[in-house]
């Protein structure tokens, strides 16, 4: 596989996991779920989906 190739490669499962990340985000949304949420992998912090998709879409 060429470097373009695995760049465009990688490139699509990028955006398939983003795609996929906000469809489950509008799901829980509509379903009033909450998503756990961490940055540095030890604090989490549970926030709703809905604020979440009100975020991303002002």
């Amino acid at each position: 596989m060429s470097d373009k190739e695995l760049r465009d490669f990688s490139q699509k499962i990028k955006q398939g996991l983003e795609l996929a990340e906000r469809k489950m985000i509008e799901e829980k949304a509509l379903y009033g779920e909450s998503i756990i949420v961490s940055s540095d992998g030890e604090t989490f912090q549970s926030i709703p989906a809905k604020q979440l998709v009100d975020t991303a879409n002002p």
